[in-house]
């Protein structure tokens, strides 16, 4: 991994050494994040909800994953959310339920737990490089696949499959779009965008430009130490220029105010308008795009 690569993940402010124990997926907020700002972290009422941890046979592992969905819906969209290098703790889980909210059926995917818990770790190189640099991409798009295979089984309209991810989640976003011909759109939130090839990344979105088979949103922050908004013009430009029929309707939004990071609401690098903003563009590109 790059310094650049390994720069775009680091949380702002380092890491805190904090460790925590989650019983099941969604449970508590991953302290390896930062300081929490337990006064602003979003929690969405869950009723009338189906929410919980479900398991989706992938290839043969048994991987877990947190659903939400409106109680008793059928033929509901479906949202694909995944995480930060922290997986899926509390704020991934309330991100899902208010996807849930939206009327879709929202599944946010352990991508790491075939290389452990990335909740346990207080060490952010450690976890790089016992976590994050052991699950390849290769993986991560077959495990995907499987939990849009999973929602099909479950009565979910996959007709109307969207992703969205966040940070590592972002940059697993511009690949899952240009990897599964049945995503009608992505919304990309700070996901890194260029960086040089390795075995467990062989390549970035801006080298997938070609194959973008959906068009994908990318929301940045223009105070982003970790993805400088250079790349981000260099995305632009590759789009419009190398792009795919779909990669010419992608599109950017730069906040410039906001840092990394700007939607996790329980972190200090939360920025309220930014997010929301944010938000509101995902829920209407999803439905410009036939994902609502």
């Amino acid at each position: 991994m790059s310094q650049a690569d390994f720069d775009s993940l680091v949380p702002p402010g380092g890491l805190d050494r904090r460790r925590f124990t989650r019983g099941a997926l969604g449970v508590g907020i991953a302290a390896a994040a930062g300081p929490v700002v337990a006064q602003t972290a979003i929690k969405t009422p869950t009723a009338g909800l189906t929410v919980g941890e479900v398991t989706i046979d992938s290839g043969g592992f048994k991987l877990p994953a947190y659903r939400a969905m409106p109680a008793g819906a059928r033929n509901a969209p479906v949202v694909l959310v995944v995480s930060e290098i922290f997986g899926v703790h509390e704020h991934i889980a309330d991100v899902a339920n208010r996807f849930a909210r939206a009327g879709y059926c929202a599944i946010a995917p352990e991508l790491f737990a075939r290389a452990g818990d990335p909740t346990s770790y207080g060490e952010i190189a450690k976890l790089i490089a016992e976590i994050i640099m052991k699950t390849p991409d290769a993986q991560v798009m077959a495990d995907l696949d499987a939990c849009l295979a999973w929602a099909q089984t479950q009565g979910s309209d996959v007709s109307r499959a969207a992703v969205t991810g966040f940070c590592w989640g972002g940059r697993i976003t511009w690949l899952y779009a240009a990897h599964q011909p049945r995503l009608k759109a992505g919304v990309a939130w700070y996901g890194r965008l260029v960086g040089a090839p390795n075995p467990v990344w062989p390549s970035h979105p801006i080298d997938q430009v070609g194959r973008l088979q959906a068009p994908v949103l990318g929301l940045y922050g223009g105070k982003d130490d970790g993805i400088p908004l250079s790349t981000v013009e260099q995305m632009k430009t590759a789009l419009q220029q190398q792009g795919s029929a779909a990669a010419k309707r992608s599109e950017f939004v730069v906040y410039p105010d906001a840092p990394h990071a700007f939607h996790a609401d329980y972190r200090p690098t939360y920025r309220k308008e930014a997010a929301d903003d944010g938000w509101t563009r995902c829920l209407a590109w999803f439905k410009a795009h036939g994902a609502a």
